[in-house]
């Protein structure tokens, strides 16, 4: 069985079940921290700010290293740093003096192996011998989104089941996914991108426009999506006065449920012509899911706007990735690095904005949700921006010039 490719796809896909666990597993527990810890707003939004600062500066710094070692070894040591990250969790913030700080060392070991996965898993799918390579990458993603859905449903049961207190012992049961896929990855074939790819500098990469509004766009695809799911379950029970466990269900594990579907959806008819057609409907979409969750007061409308939020957002990651693949094959694994730093940057800016703006405004989620409309508005914008270029280019390359 691990002798063919289907293996290593498989493998991926349990790559990005990792991150969907290092992601979202945490952001279950922020109350739980702040009660049993008294952990203010403010330190457990800087949680958040460290996980994805840090997966960004791994994108940043990845490059280089993963042609040194290889992708193998990239891949194998990702796992484990995010397997150490979630076993210290459980441990360090009883055994060492400051909780916070036992907190701040596991988010910071699990966020450099979820920016190597985010750096690794998609080249390598990309690399695989698979025929359609748009609906390959939707797919692949979609998994992130089943592996999110999958530890905000397994773990608000376990938590009702054995209750609040049992955290620990949950953060320790996750680590069997990192670690058995670690070993997982040192036997499966795996195949790497172009030479030319490989080559291909960050410099060469940022002067080129187009790969610009991919990085913007991937930007503001990272802050859509994590805006509303780091932040759904706390708003869900603090903000809206729902039972954290209802609340996780119908807010943040709905949210994952729905932007699996819509990555499969992606998948099953998305192609290289209408992915900005795709990206445009989504960001129309986002914009209303997330007026729907700011602006009403009643909770239910509140929590279909948060579940519809992640049906929309899940065109955009995907999407970008294929866009850019197609636009700059020569890329390689400097421009997934370069993609990956752009998302982690909105992953980290996007809840950061919207923790901080509650924060201003005396703890009111709401109106920090209210800011983040901002990124799906970045979507759209730049999407159209993009396809004018486009056309702009492909009317040159027809039209003869004018002596």
């Amino acid at each position: 069985m691990i002798q063919n490719y289907r293996a290593t796809v498989w493998a991926s896909y349990f790559g990005y079940i990792t991150q969907a666990i290092v992601n979202n597993l945490a952001p279950l527990l922020f109350l739980i921290f702040q009660e049993r810890f008294s952990l203010p707003l403010t330190q457990i939004t800087l949680l958040i700010t460290l996980n994805f600062t840090v997966q960004l500066s791994v994108d940043f710094f990845s490059a280089r290293l993963i042609h040194r070692i290889g992708y193998r070894k990239g891949v194998v040591g990702a796992h484990l740093f995010a397997g150490a990250g979630l076993l210290g969790m459980a441990v360090l913030p009883v055994l060492l003096p400051s909780p916070f700080l036992g907190l701040l060392v596991s988010v910071f070991l699990y966020a450099v192996g979820g920016g190597l996965l985010e750096v690794l898993i998609s080249p390598i799918v990309e690399a695989c011998p698979t025929e359609n390579k748009t609906s390959a990458m939707g797919l692949l993603h979609s998994f992130y989104c089943w592996g999110s859905a999958g530890v905000i449903l397994l773990s608000t049961l376990f938590l009702l089941a054995f209750g609040r207190g049992s955290w620990q012992l949950l953060c320790l049961l996750w680590t069997a996914i990192p670690f058995g896929n670690a070993l997982f990855f040192c036997f499966v074939p795996i195949r790497t991108l172009s030479e030319d790819g490989e080559k291909t500098s960050f410099k060469s990469l940022l002067s080129n426009k187009a790969f610009i509004l991919f990085f913007l766009l991937m930007f503001a695809a990272g802050a859509s999506e994590l805006a509303m799911s780091q932040w759904a379950s706390a708003f869900a029970e603090k903000g809206l006065g729902v039972d954290k466990t209802l609340g996780d269900l119908l807010g943040p594990f709905s949210f994952a449920l729905l932007m699996g579907i819509s990555r499969v959806v992606y998948a099953k008819f998305s192609t290289q012509k209408n992915i900005p057609a795709f990206l445009i409907g989504c960001g129309g979409l986002s914009i209303a899911s997330y007026l729907l969750t700011v602006v009403t007061d009643h909770p239910v409308l509140s929590l279909i706007g948060c579940a519809l939020c992640g049906l929309s957002v899940g065109a955009f990651w995907p999407g970008v990735f294929s866009l850019a693949a197609s636009a700059i094959p020569q890329g390689g694994i400097a421009m997934f690095a370069l993609l990956s730093l752009a998302g982690d940057l909105g992953c980290s800016g996007g809840p950061s904005l919207v923790g901080f703006a509650s924060d201003l405004f005396s703890d009111s989620l709401r109106v920090g949700l209210a800011f983040a409309v901002l990124f799906p508005v970045m979507i759209v914008a730049f999407t159209l921006l993009y396809r004018r270029e486009r056309k702009r280019t492909l009317l040159k390359e027809v039209l003869p010039e004018r002596n």
